[in-house]
């Protein structure tokens, strides 16, 4: 995105790709699908520990409508949402049909691609960049845009190297993470449903002792949506979005508390559901609001038998059941990493850079966009939206700060 938007600007570009073919993150979003965009924009859900008012600037660069008309009109690419999720994706369905329209968009304007460039470092030399390509022939070059991204999926080219030589110069990094990431529980109560998927509402917060109290507090999240039990752990778009609070508290050692509500029922609710009636059992009424595996697995986890009937449940079972439907706390010992995480919690300081034109405010010349910078949103397109509209307020501003 910062090489079309400077090039449709009058500059002359050279876009370097690691691999030999690019956009491999695109080309695995949304199931090979790509969720383009959100269907809509809440800022509050970007998580930072720069100040959230340049995040908020950063953002508004690009409006939502105006990211939507760039899609449809320039690149030809018809957006349809997926309602239920209120996700943007393109009509044809084809993450391939993303990357080559921006790709072909790019060559339009005259950007000249190199792909297989593997970029080892890059250096201020006099008013001018010095790029160093491995097996290669340096390029000095009057601007330079970095947006090499951060640690996950490293295996779509993604090693965290720009972080490090940005560091190197002196730029501060906020420790990086791993952020909507898998949950590992080993061993966890819940192995046997693997496979078994819901929506839930879900809670994390970290712990908080005395000595790490200042890092903890307010270190917290919660999210609706889809909950999926595997193999080694949990998934989901819903745990995906709280999972950076789990990651962070495991390395500040204030392990975070993760509490699950089952369903849309809240106490009252669930008290209704479990009076008596007739010879109804406890299964049969918890399962009407959720997989009957799972309720007979939390029927079990509050230490009630399943088939026992309602009305012999006593009032303390009772209790104590609502209470693990409503606010189960959830056992997990781990996460997935960055191998299987979607975006990399962390990174450039967003003080340290221009929010107008992403310049960084120790180097003139060097421009730093996506996921180099110390900003996430959740599942849903957010991190594409970030990503198209700081690539763009950097392509811009290269070309108007020359």
């Amino acid at each position: 995105m910062a090489a079309i938007f400077a090039a449709r600007a009058g500059a002359d570009v050279r876009l370097l790709e690691r691999t030999r073919d690019g956009g491999r993150k695109i080309l695995i979003s949304g199931g090979g699908r790509c969720n383009i965009l959100p269907a809509s924009v809440d800022e509050s859900r970007f998580v930072t520990d720069s100040s959230p008012h340049t995040l908020r600037k950063i953002l508004r660069s690009w409006p939502l409508r105006e990211q939507i008309a760039f899609f449809e009109h320039d690149a030809g690419l018809p957006l349809v949402e997926e309602t239920e999720s209120a996700k943007l994706f393109p009509r044809s369905q084809s993450a391939r049909d993303v990357r080559d329209r921006l790709y072909d968009l790019a060559r339009r304007h005259g950007v000249t691609l190199r792909t297989q460039a593997n970029v080892i470092g890059f250096a201020p030399a006099g008013s001018e960049w010095r790029v160093t390509i491995e097996n290669g022939e340096d390029l000095v070059v009057d601007r330079l845009i970095v947006a090499t991204g951060g640690l996950s999926v490293p295996q779509t080219g993604s090693d965290g190297r720009g972080l490090t030589i940005a560091e190197s110069l002196g730029h501060t990094v906020h420790s990086t993470y791993a952020a909507l990431t898998p949950l590992i529980a080993t061993p966890s109560p819940f192995e046997q449903l693997s496979g078994v998927s819901l929506n839930v509402t879900i809670s994390a917060r970290a712990s908080v002792d005395n000595e790490n109290e200042r890092v903890a507090q307010g270190r917290r999240a919660t999210a609706t949506g889809g909950f999926l039990f595997t193999h080694r752990g949990y998934s989901g778009p819903a745990v995906l979005d709280v999972s950076h609070v789990a990651v962070r508290s495991l390395a500040e050692n204030t392990p975070a508390r993760l509490t699950v509500r089952w369903a849309s029922r809240g106490d009252d609710e669930w008290a209704d559901a479990l009076k008596p009636q007739g010879s109804r059992t406890v299964l049969s009424a918890v399962a009407g609001a959720m997989p009957s595996r799972l309720a007979e697995a939390l029927i079990a986890y509050a230490r009630i038998e399943p088939s026992h009937q309602l009305a012999h449940l006593s009032r303390s079972d009772r209790l104590r059941l609502i209470d693990t439907l409503v606010r189960s706390v959830l056992p997990w010992s781990g996460d997935e990493g960055y191998k299987k995480a979607e975006v990399t919690g962390g990174g450039v300081s967003l003080a340290e850079v221009d929010p107008r034109t992403l310049e960084s405010r120790r180097h003139k010349g060097l421009f730093l966009c996506g996921e180099m910078l110390d900003a996430f949103g959740p599942i849903g397109g957010y991190n594409f939206l970030w990503a198209w509209a700081t690539g763009r307020a950097a392509g811009l501003g290269a070309c108007y700060n020359q």
